[in-house]
């Protein structure tokens, strides 16, 4: 499911990559995760978006930071507590606490895709086993 991720190459750069443009990236790449992984059934356009979103959105990253977090490694968890702290308060109606989660779950996203993208697989792998991304079904025509 996630062949595309572990076709990546490292980036030497990286490292000089803050935890807020790390998040920035590792949203679009589990944006592009889902949109993937939910593009591949038939649907309309606004009712394939709206399953896209559902799993994007910052209480669903979190959600699926708990899943993962019993399988992180000290990196990983490090990652996550740097995105974390660097996240601010968030949104106006957001959840300062969700909203960190959410940030902490992207950054090591974004450090995993330009890093290590064959442990960015097999995170992503899990999380659909365990059934995290929900909708597990793609959306209705």
């Amino acid at each position: 499911m996630s062949t595309w991720i572990r076709s990546q190459q490292p980036d030497p750069v990286s490292g000089s990559i803050g935890p807020l443009q790390l998040a920035w990236i590792g949203d679009a790449v589990w944006e592009l995760h889902q949109r993937l992984r939910l593009g591949r059934a038939p649907g309309k356009a606004d009712a394939l978006h709206k399953a896209v979103v559902a799993v994007v959105r910052a209480d669903a990253q979190a959600e699926a930071l708990e899943r993962l977090e019993p399988f992180l490694d000290a990196t990983e968890q490090d990652l996550i507590r740097r995105g974390r702290n660097s996240a601010g308060r968030g949104p106006r109606r957001a959840d300062a606490a969700i909203y960190g989660k959410a940030t902490g779950f992207e950054t090591m996203v974004g450090w995993l895709f330009l890093n290590n993208p064959a442990r960015l697989a097999d995170l992503f792998d899990h999380l659909e086993n365990a059934g995290a991304t929900s909708p597990t079904s793609p959306p209705n025509p």
